[in-house]
């Protein structure tokens, strides 16, 4: 996967989405891409979302919200956001009702409302609208 990340890094002149993995500094799965790397996909504007699943090593809406500090701090609040890998592709064994208990969880790290706001939408919404057409 770093391989192409890397690869189209190299052509694309606008901000890159990943999704569905964590910061491998933060937990070394297969699935988690290398620290530098991730700083190269914020360096376009781009956004990280983070999974729900062991590529945050402990799965629970507690290990889901360290895993995004840990994001927030290696890239910064613009370029995290959610990955839950919902779609099937993995087995997860929480779903969207659990966001509340992700959100109590990063209040309690300390994190601002106005940050949150950016993890649970506010980021990827910014790069979709820069991106997309507008079709008023």
């Amino acid at each position: 996967m770093e391989a192409v990340v890397k690869e189209a890094l190299k052509i694309i002149t606008h901000p890159v989405v990943v999704s569905h993995t964590g910061t491998h500094g933060h937990c070394e799965s297969p699935r988690n891409i290398h620290d530098e790397l991730m700083q190269d996909i914020a360096a376009t504007g781009g956004v990280i979302g983070i999974g729900f699943w062991d590529a945050v090593c402990e799965y629970s809406p507690k290990g889901i919200a360290s895993a995004i500090q840990a994001a927030v701090e290696l890239v910064g609040e613009d370029h995290v956001g959610l990955g839950s890998d919902f779609d099937g592709s993995v087995h997860t064994e929480m779903d969207a009702s659990e966001y509340a208990a992700i959100t109590h969880e990063l209040l309690a790290l300390g994190m601002s409302e106005a940050i949150i706001t950016k993890i649970m939408g506010g980021n990827i919404l910014r790069v979709f609208s820069e991106r997309l057409p507008n079709n008023r």
